[in-house]
């Protein structure tokens, strides 16, 4: 049954939707969920603006958190003790006092049904605190009182009960009887709004809106296919509902509609691209072999068969005439780059050139090192040692000297750099191209939605794209953030790869503590060498950047955890814990008796790029043991005499960002370590995020359990649309199959309506709901 409409809600205040029912449309567009709430609400507009809401559709749109049990609707004769109930009761008498033993008043409400009498108990610091409650609840007022029984010298009592007054919402006692058993919704509310003023408030709104006034989103076909109520009778049953299946249906119905038109204009978004045209650049034939065929001659190992099936896939994109949009997600270490540099000598064989874009110095010049090694005489072109059809790998990042500058920046714009690997200086508008096939974005969270965006837009014919990450993202979310993207997994890992195991260690346990130092010792004595991880540069806060990241950003994700993080534990008396640094953990180090003689490095993004380089290749060269480094080594770091790793304060950092470095150890044939210091309590968040991380290597496994233990709303980027949460209901892992069926039909709906021309009324909601937003549907 849907809920009547036109009564107010049933919900504190719903009488006075009435009188402001003529003001429930915008002057300018005659829209009823455009109006401000300041229209609608008067003065109490302005306190709703507090939690978001400013407008009709706002306000309509802010569902409940979560329904709350009214308690079973009781006869006072029955009342019991400690039960949970609401009674409807008339007042007999009220009488406010001090409190003698303490500071304080108290109201007294004495209510009766006619048969039996029960007392209110209201406490407050003052008098005036209790006016409003005073004021209301006068000999002969009548309503509903919810709240638990209690007894206090012999009398049975509700403390502190909500209460809704029937003359206050013109109902009478036999609808506030049936209303007693409705499900109370409970909002997210604040110190300054509470959950019963928010209900007031959607119930002057909800009331007088009919059904023309709420035009639905979601094509008939669609709903009655699914099974889905109307827009107007789901938010009347969301707000209102009678019982917990019309809230539940309400719910669904709501959560589709965020699939739906998310998923419809990333439909639009994928179809308008493929509209477009792109350059084919097909493999050579075996008559003719080129880079590619000379390349895989020459590989020391043999290409995975997930390796082989994603790269054969990419290679049949890269034939055609319209741009390839692809995401290609491995976990860590399992061959990724290798996959992008065949698409790169691909295209390079069909006459273009292709880009690696990589998010830090350290990284890019790692790839470039390695590409030039694995091509050897095929990235010498131009040179007598170069091979036939030999093309060049040039680097370009923002440290270069002039010289060099000049001449990477003639190697692309010329054509003779088939491979360009660089960092943000690729998208400078002074870089050109001769003929820019390919571009390759590695480690795309790392990248801003514009950034990412320059290369692809920047050219009348657009450069197929080839998005990688190593953060593994689960199907739905991958279907839901990513979905303009065909996405290619790598689930294998090449042969010969080590095992790692992870160990979490208490920082507040010396003998354990100890034991770390002592074992990176004897990884030092076997030849191998070892990383310590610390969340911070330096420990003077005083010669701390005074905001935003510094160098690569290697203190950003973690010092956004620091005091107050989720799971982070409570900090002694209330300060917060101060985070290891790189310059104090050295010292420490380099002092320590049993790492005496140990070769102990830096790095970290306040280096500069000859330092930090500098200290790079000294750690792969085996001229340092122990490398102390920031985040910068997060990704990309190949050292495989590395195999042990120590992450200092490990609770402050993310599932995802631990497992990419201890992805930085064991990549040789020696087995691995990561010890994880931590100060977390036992059974805090942060605690069961280690306790995961220990538990596993599969990164796919740890993606789920990351969406699992943090809040999901963020999942399509919080802070890329501007506001703390991007969804209202939908929940990306909860709701699988209603994501794929929403996709299926969006799919089914823009292929015959591509423009939505027959669907006004979703296309606007799509411009509304993505308003400001549109940075992240660019994404790819």
């Amino acid at each position: 049954m849907a809920a009547r409409r036109g009564d107010g809600g049933g919900v504190p205040g719903g009488a006075g939707a009435s009188a402001h029912g003529r003001l429930l449309h915008d002057p300018a567009t005659g829209d009823a969920l455009a109006a401000p709430l300041a229209k609608v609400l008067g003065a109490g507009a302005k306190k709703i603006a507090t939690l978001g809401p400013t407008t009709v559709g706002d306000l309509l749109r802010y569902y409940p958190r979560r329904y709350q049990d009214p308690g079973t609707y009781t006869e006072m004769a029955q009342l019991v003790e400690g039960e949970h109930v609401t009674i409807v009761a008339k007042v007999v008498s009220a009488t406010t006092r001090t409190m003698q033993s303490r500071p304080g008043a108290i109201l007294a409400v004495r209510v009766t049904d006619g048969h039996d009498d029960l007392q209110l108990t209201f406490f407050a610091r003052s008098r005036q605190r209790l006016f409003m409650h005073e004021r209301r609840l006068v000999p002969g007022a009548e309503g509903m009182f919810t709240g638990t029984v209690g007894t206090y010298r012999g009398t049975r009592q509700l403390t502190h009960p909500e209460f809704l007054l029937l003359s206050e919402n013109d109902l009478t006692t036999a609808e506030a009887q049936e209303r007693a058993r409705w499900p109370r919704p409970i909002y997210p509310a604040s110190a300054k709004v509470t959950t019963l003023e928010i209900q007031k408030a959607v119930s002057t709104v909800l009331g007088p809106l009919t059904e023309a006034d709420l035009p639905d989103p979601l094509p008939e076909d669609v709903r009655r296919r699914r099974g889905l109520l109307s827009l107007a009778d789901a938010l009347h049953q969301v707000h209102v509902p009678h019982d917990d299946a019309q809230w539940r249906a309400a719910r669904r119905r709501l959560r589709f509609e965020e699939a739906f038109v998310l998923q419809t204009e990333l439909a639009r978004r994928r179809g308008d691209v493929q509209s477009r045209g792109a350059v084919p650049r097909p493999l050579r034939g075996e008559e003719h072999p080129g880079l590619l065929a000379q390349f895989d001659a020459r590989l020391p190992f043999t290409l995975t068969r997930g390796q082989r099936a994603v790269g054969a896939e990419i290679a049949q994109d890269l034939a055609r005439p319209t741009p390839m949009l692809r995401l290609l997600q491995g976990d860590v270490g399992s061959g990724k780059t290798v996959v992008a540099l065949r698409a790169m000598l691909q295209v390079v064989d069909a006459g273009g050139q292709a880009v690696l874009l990589a998010p830090t110095e350290v990284l890019a010049v790692q790839h470039a090192r390695s590409m030039s090694t694995l091509l050897g005489e095929l990235a010498e072109g131009g040179y007598l040692s170069g091979a036939t059809d030999s093309t060049r790998v040039t680097l370009l990042t923002g440290s270069l000297g002039a010289k060099q500058r000049r001449e990477a920046l003639l190697d692309a714009a010329s054509g003779s750099a088939g491979i360009v690997v660089g960092t943000h200086a690729l998208l400078a508008e002074h870089v050109q191209f001769a003929d820019l096939g390919l571009v390759v974005v590695d480690e795309q969270h790392r990248f801003g939605v514009e950034q990412r965006d320059v290369l692809r837009t920047r050219f009348d014919v657009q450069p197929h794209m080839l998005v990688m990450t190593a953060t593994p993202i689960p199907r739905t979310v991958a279907m839901t953030v990513f979905g303009d993207l065909v996405t290619s997994t790598l689930e294998e890992l090449p042969a010969g790869r080590a095992e790692v195991t992870t160990v979490v260690v208490p920082a507040d346990n010396p003998t354990w503590t100890a034991r770390v130092w002592a074992r990176v010792r004897e990884e030092v004595d076997a030849g191998r060498r070892a990383f310590v991880v610390c969340p911070r540069i330096c420990a003077d806060p005083d010669l701390m950047p005074a905001a935003g990241p510094a160098g690569d950003g290697d203190e950003a994700d973690v010092l956004g955890l620091d005091a107050g993080a989720p799971g982070g534990g409570p900090e002694r008396e209330g300060e917060p814990r101060v985070l290891r640094a790189v310059d104090e953990v050295l010292a420490e180090l380099r002092a320590m008796p049993v790492l005496d003689g140990v070769r102990i490095g830096e790095l970290h993004g306040r280096m500069t790029p000859a330092d930090k380089d500098a200290a790079m290749s000294a750690f792969a060269a085996g001229q340092l043991d122990v490398l102390v480094a920031t985040t910068v080594i997060e990704v990309g770091v190949d050292v495989p005499a590395a195999s042990a790793m120590v992450v200092l304060d490990a609770d402050r950092f993310g599932i995802s960002q631990l497992h990419q470095l201890r992805g930085r150890v064991g990549r040789g044939s020696d087995p691995g370590i990561c010890l994880l210091v931590s100060s977390a309590p036992e059974g805090s968040v942060a605690a069961e995020r280690l306790a995961a991380l220990a538990a596993t290597t599969d990164g796919f496994v740890l993606a789920r359990k990351d969406l699992e233990l943090r809040n999901e709303g963020d999942v399509l980027g919080g802070a890329q649309w501007g506001r703390s949460s991007s969804l209202r209901l939908l929940r990306v892992l909860k709701d699988e199959d209603l994501i794929e069926q929403a996709r299926q039909d969006a799919v089914v709906l823009v292929a015959d309506d591509p423009a939505l021309d027959a669907h006004p009324v979703l296309l606007g909601a799509i411009q509304h709901e993505l308003a400001g937003r549109e940075e992240f549907i660019d994404r790819a």
